[in-house]
């Protein structure tokens, strides 16, 4: 099975459950994998024939940039769905991280994995 990935699509949001959380953006970090049979835009060389990884990015970091959840596990399902809708996926892996959360810690963050079964009708 062919995938196309984007790794380290990075951004700023609001994001945390603490005061000064809510009033600074922190730096995310987005990994996503995502299934894409690219045999046909491989003889064709038309982007029209794969998954765009350009369009996924730029839909992916400006929700991300105008949200404002309190926990990283919402905002990865929430881009995890909107992928998975907007993108016609099957599935997706989704890593996302919060540099320097943690003192002592690179980061921190969540990994999932969703299918287009676990969306809500």
């Amino acid at each position: 099975m062919d995938r196309i990935f984007l790794r380290e699509l990075k951004t700023e949001a609001i994001i945390g459950i603490f005061d000064w959380e809510r009033k600074v953006k922190q730096t995310i970090s987005i990994d996503l994998e995502m299934p894409a049979d690219i045999r046909r835009a491989a003889k064709t060389d038309r982007i029209e024939d794969t998954l765009n990884y350009k369009a996924v990015a730029k839909r992916v970091l400006a929700f991300v940039e105008a949200s404002e959840f309190q926990l990283v596990e919402t905002l990865a399902e929430r881009i995890a769905e909107i992928c998975l809708r907007e993108f016609d996926l099957e599935w997706i892996k989704l890593t996302l991280n919060k540099p320097g959360a943690i003192r002592g810690s690179r980061d921190v963050g969540v990994m999932i994995e969703r299918t287009r079964a676990d969306l809500e009708p």
